[in-house]
């Protein structure tokens, strides 16, 4: 089912990430070999986040980038993570709740449609969403209504490579051989199988940057991790 749905069908996307919240944190680890974290701590070291800020956390998943967030704005700063879906929720629920020094809020809502207040955040933050979404632009114009004049955000996902180029030639064999091989034995082969065909029409970066320019954005930068593997969109409200 997951490997031949449309990319960004919300309803398809919410289930997959149920169905892997319980494995999720494990499989990033596992699969990344614990890059993910130092990904996204570059994504934070980059935006700058400080004490007495209020950020969101957009696709928030499990919880990870949240609540490296909210070690960064306490005392006085929030942090609210936002997610569609359920059970990663639940999770990141659990794992705040073990660090409750920290002033940090869940909320189930779709990243297209917050229902939250213009202007309100400090910064945002979106890790490995932005592809799921059914409209790109339209996420990003979401971001951008929620951030104070002079916000900052940044966007970590896949970098969308040519399949001709060597790097690109590398990701599939990547996605292939091992991603997919490797959560199949997690039980969770067709839902990561889904992740090569959320990467075909994903704009590359010199499309994030002119997208978020439509959305609102005063700057933005595409840049490059992991040689070239992954990506991040560096905003400026």
């Amino acid at each position: 089912m997951y490997s031949s749905m449309r990319p960004g069908d919300p309803k398809l996307v919410e289930n997959l990430f149920n169905d892997v919240a319980p494995k999720y944190d494990r499989l990033n680890d596992l699969l990344s070999l614990g890059l993910h974290r130092v990904w996204k701590k570059q994504l934070l070291d980059w935006l700058r986040p400080v004490a007495g800020e209020d950020w969101i956390d957009l696709c928030c998943g499990t919880g990870d980038l949240s609540l490296a967030l909210a070690r960064r704005v306490r005392p006085e700063g929030t942090v609210l993570g936002l997610d569609s879906a359920i059970q990663p929720l639940s999770f990141a629920m659990a794992r705040a709740a073990k660090e409750p020094m920290h002033s940090i809020s869940w909320l189930r809502k779709d990243a297209l449609d917050t229902g939250l207040p213009s202007c309100q955040f400090d910064g945002a933050v979106m890790a490995y969403g932005l592809r799921n979404l059914s409209d790109p632009l339209a996420g990003l114009a979401e971001m951008r209504r929620l951030l104070k004049p002079g916000a900052r955000a940044g966007i970590l996902d896949f970098n969308h490579l040519s399949n001709s180029s060597l790097r690109g030639g590398f990701q599939k064999f990547y996605l292939r051989k091992l991603v997919v091989p490797i959560a199949a034995q997690f039980g969770l082969r067709h839902q990561y199988a889904y992740l090569e065909e959320s990467l075909k029409n994903f704009p590359d970066g010199l499309t994030q940057e002119t997208l978020a320019k439509e959305a609102g954005f005063e700057e933005a930068s595409h840049r490059t991790l992991a040689a070239g593997q992954m990506g991040v969109l560096l905003l400026l409200a």
